[in-house]
């Protein structure tokens, strides 16, 4: 059977006439079809039938004509698109009645469009492909648009993985001006720079990362200050000292807002050669960073702290299995202290739980991948000594760091806070009569 659909039929209740009731707002729709627009100058959110949304897509900005109701929630119609939420759409092109047509992937994109045959490109029958909107009339059923790439073979891993990212909203690749940003800054670090920050490069520094982690994002540095005194520093890759404000980069980064991670691959915030590479704490090169650096005691108190940028040079990289091997005895240059840190992490994970902390741990499954990215196991990942050594270190950084910046005199500086907000009483007494069944 065909799955062509469109947009007919007529307008159920009658529109209010008066210019007051038109209303600006979001459309989302359902997979049904219809409607519903969120507006600031509606308390309740305005029903829209599937026939009155005027090509209206979901996430679009539209004007809405109130209509006299026939029902007990407000209702509307389309009147203006103001602003398209997106204009590429991704899915499958077929054949039907002697015409190409592209169904879209998205629920809720309730219409097919029009594919002139000198607007497919390479697009062929059955594949799946990136679509942009070229026009869509008013009083029309269909909308027209153009491949502007193809994706290949539906159900094909490369296919639907790239698939998910371009349908969640995410590029994959950067535009020519950040790339051209990019490859303006060179490898290695201007000396001029290096004195300008603490130099941390001759004290032992390594990174513990998952086993196949592409990019090293932070450190540890250790040295023993006196008998029962250490030097704990955690440092953080300096990306800012390369992102400046207003850049071709920043303006990328936060279109971005993440690095996103799939089964079987990254799509980094910033391209490959900041990520992976400059600003990536790998060993054997000077890197620059941001640190929380602590002098500790045994019992995992702080004596004294210090904040500010560095450089360092990271003498190993561990993967999490090979820290492990070293906390369960094998010996190697950097076990001394590994131990060490072992023994000082535990302390602050007493003392976090002692003051109330709640251990949320989860279960955390993973896939090992052949040669061509297939799953071909599944498996639980076990969190041990070497991934709670890191979290805690992590975890004291961040704390200490919005104490510093909590409790400075003068004037407030606006800072974002890892807080959760007290628990609501009457939830909490819910909980606890479902929990004690158990």
């Amino acid at each position: 059977g065909s799955q062509f659909r469109h947009l007919t039929g007529s307008v159920r209740s009658e529109t209010i006439s008066d210019a007051s009731n038109l209303l600006e707002g979001i459309i989302e729709i359902t997979s049904a079809g219809h409607g519903y627009v969120v507006s600031p100058d509606s308390e309740q959110d305005i029903w829209v039938n599937r026939d009155s949304l005027n090509t209206a897509f979901d996430g679009d900005k539209v004007r809405i004509a109130l209509m006299k109701r026939s029902r007990k929630k407000p209702e509307g119609r389309v009147v203006e698109i103001l602003a398209r939420a997106r204009d590429t759409f991704i899915g499958t092109l077929e054949p039907i009645g002697g015409r190409l047509f592209f169904i879209p992937d998205q629920k809720n994109a309730a219409v097919d469009f029009i594919i002139p045959q000198d607007k497919a490109g390479e697009g062929k029958k059955g594949e799946k492909v990136v679509v942009r909107l070229t026009s869509w009339e008013k009083g029309t059923a269909n909308p027209y648009g153009e491949v502007i790439r193809v994706l290949g073979k539906v159900g094909a891993n490369e296919t639907e993985m790239q698939s998910i990212l371009l349908e969640n909203g995410f590029r994959l690749e950067f535009p020519d001006d950040v790339m051209r940003e990019t490859d303006s800054y060179p490898d290695l670090i201007p000396e001029e720079e290096a004195l300008l920050r603490k130099d941390f490069r001759k004290v032992l520094t390594f990174t513990i990362d998952p086993e196949d982690a592409k990019d090293f994002d932070d450190a540890i540095s250790f040295r023993e200050v006196k008998k029962g005194l250490y030097e704990v520093g955690v440092h953080i890759a300096d990306v800012t000292h390369y992102v400046k404000p207003e850049s071709a980069l920043d303006k990328e980064a936060l279109l971005r807002a993440t690095s996103v991670y799939l089964v079987d691959r990254c799509v980094p915030m910033l391209p490959e050669k900041l990520s992976n590479g400059i600003c990536s704490l790998s060993p054997g090169t000077d890197k620059l960073c941001f640190s929380a650096v602590f002098e500790m005691d045994d019992e995992g108190q702080v004596e004294s702290e210090w904040f500010g940028k560095t450089i360092i040079h990271s003498g190993r990289r561990y993967s999490y299995e090979d820290a492990q091997e070293v906390l369960d005895g094998k010996a190697d240059d950097f076990s001394d202290a590994l131990l060490k840190l072992n023994l000082i992490a535990k302390q602050l994970r007493d003392q976090r739980f002692k003051n109330g902390a709640i251990n949320f741990e989860t279960i955390e499954v993973k896939f090992r991948l052949d040669e061509h990215a297939n799953p071909i196991d599944v498996f639980v990942k076990e969190r041990k000594d070497a991934h709670l050594l890191i979290e805690d270190f992590m975890l004291l950084a961040n704390r200490k760091v919005a104490e510093f910046v909590g409790k400075r005199k003068g004037k407030e500086i606006p800072f974002v806070y890892r807080v959760h907000d007290l628990p609501d009483d009457e939830k909490l007494n819910n909980f606890s009569e479902f929990a004690q069944l158990f």
